[in-house]
């Protein structure tokens, strides 16, 4: 049987944890930053996990990870 393709796509979005959850970086910090405050920004930073009810169909396109 030939290998499974990776989602090159979803593999430069999300990658695994130690526990195997799935991490993703959060949204709206590419532009228009200048009206969101410094504490909104601040919170963005950090990386968020992603919703139970998506894992099971980002794990699906990483198969390998």
């Amino acid at each position: 049987m030939p290998k499974m393709k990776t989602n090159r796509g979803a593999a430069k979005r999300f990658s695994r944890t130690a526990t195997g959850r799935l991490r993703k970086n959060q949204s709206h910090r590419r532009h228009i930053l200048t009206k969101k405050s410094t504490k909104r920004k601040r919170h963005l930073r950090a990386p968020e996990l992603v919703a139970s009810v998506d894992a099971p169909l980002i794990r699906r396109m990483l198969p390998y990870s």
